[in-house]
């Protein structure tokens, strides 16, 4: 668990009566990063507690009912203590905070525990926070497991997180290498009749990974260990035969690939080596879905132990709020056919 040092030199919360609390914080450079641009993030603080808050030099005042502005005010704490951590703070902060605060709401919990942060993956170009139990439980497999698999709906972060955690090995000199592979379905694996050479084959089936990379890395430096063999793009075709060493290996989308092709995957493992497996089992692109391998693998694999498998769901979508409710709505309508 991470907090700052002087988070409570930082920010203070009065209560002025039932209905009204007053929030300070101290350090200019943070006050206006969480207050946003044109206050663009007090207004979805509002928007998102039903609450009236008003702006005036380092002082925030918010009216609403008893447990609304007990979610204002942890809020505010978690991005404070966010900023002191990781000296940023993202759009998605803000929503995560309001769900934290909502949760020890409903808890009944003090104000001092959404203090701490669980996780912090320091990269070149951001620090990166799990946003959802389920997130810290699988980051948390990530930096201390051999394999993992995962499994949920878009948007969860499992890419993300895993490339995240990937990039800090890299940084922190723990592997050698890391290598990104993905099916390329489209193409059947076939990638001859694509024009290019073999890389320009491949990326635009990688792509998802490769934004995830220049968002943490930054382009040049991603060109620049691609060229020097540190990062390696593969198409998952091609990892037949290999043994990896000191490496740490993702395979995406790997609904899209047989329970061969994942088996082979997993078992390319060497010494000093990490595997992880991520996919999506509502978005098979293969002409017969029943040949997926993903699910086939998890249920295959429960009961090993050294394998940690992580099973997300829409309540951990970090992505714009409506795409929650998307994914709620397509499996009702999957479940209401069942």
């Amino acid at each position: 668990m991470l907090e700052a040092k002087n988070l409570n030199k930082e920010i203070s919360i009065k209560k002025i009566d039932n209905e009204t609390s007053n929030i300070k914080i101290f350090n200019n450079n943070i006050l206006a990063e969480i207050v946003g641009e044109f206050n663009k993030n007090l207004i979805k603080i509002e928007k998102l507690t039903n609450t009236k808050i008003f702006f005036r030099g380092n002082s925030i005042t918010v009216k609403g009912n008893k447990e609304s502005i007990f979610t204002v005010s942890n809020s505010l704490i978690f991005l404070v203590n966010k900023f002191l951590v990781t000296s940023s703070i993202e759009d998605n902060d803000i929503t995560y905070s309001i769900k934290k605060g909502d949760t020890l709401v409903n808890m009944e919990k003090s104000k001092s525990n959404i203090r701490s942060i669980d996780q912090v993956i320091k990269t070149p170009r951001r620090s990166v926070i799990p946003r959802s139990k389920k997130q810290s439980e699988y980051l948390k497999a990530l930096l201390n497991e051999d394999i993992i698999i995962s499994l949920g709906p878009a948007g969860t972060g499992k890419s993300y997180l895993a490339v995240s955690a990937a990039v800090n090995m890299l940084m922190e000199k723990k592997v050698e290498k890391v290598i990104l592979s993905r099916p390329a379905v489209e193409a059947g694996e076939r990638l001859g009749f694509l024009p290019g050479d073999m890389k320009e084959k491949v990326d635009p089936y990688l792509r998802p990974l490769y934004d995830a990379l220049y968002d943490l890395f930054g382009y040049e430096k991603v060109q620049r260990k691609i060229e020097t063999g540190e990062i390696e793009i593969a198409p998952l075709a091609f990892m037949r035969g290999r043994t990896l060493k000191n490496s740490f290996a993702i395979l995406d989308e790997a609904q899209n690939a047989s329970l061969t092709q994942i088996k082979m995957f997993l078992t390319r493992i060497g010494e000093n080596s990490k595997i992880v497996v991520n996919g999506d089992p509502s978005q098979v692109d293969l002409i017969n879905k029943n040949q997926s391998g993903l699910i086939q693998s998890t249920k295959i694999l429960k009961n090993v132990k050294e394998i940690k498998c992580i099973e997300f769901d829409h309540t951990d979508v970090v992505r714009h709020p409506l795409v929650s409710k998307i994914i709620q709505a397509y499996q009702q309508k999957i479940d209401d056919k069942n």
